[in-house]
């Protein structure tokens, strides 16, 4: 396990966006500030690695093909359950429509 050495910062949120933070680290069960540094490692993996078209297309062509995917609401759920007690396995895809 890597430790990180930790850094006390003051963010400026308005009433809305302190809410949704609260909420979504309730949600995970876990502290407001993992859930900005969960957020701030997303946004950099899209900076840094940028749009993969060519998987696009071909997820999309899979789609097609075959109907199958993961619902939204899956997704969510999986994605609520990470780094808790509980957390849930990645769905898997199934006939859609």
């Amino acid at each position: 396990m890597v430790t990180r050495m930790k850094t006390r910062v003051t963010l400026d949120l308005d009433s809305e966006a302190d809410a949704r933070l609260h909420k979504l680290a309730a949600l995970r069960g876990q502290e407001t500030s993992r859930v900005v540094s969960d957020a701030l490692a997303l946004l950099d993996s899209l900076e840094t690695d940028g749009p993969d078209l060519e998987e696009d297309v071909r997820r999309l062509q899979a789609f097609e093909r075959t109907g199958q995917g993961v619902p939204l609401s899956d997704v969510k759920a999986w994605v609520r359950s990470w780094g808790t007690a509980n957390e849930l396995p990645p769905p898997n895809p199934r006939k859609l429509g």
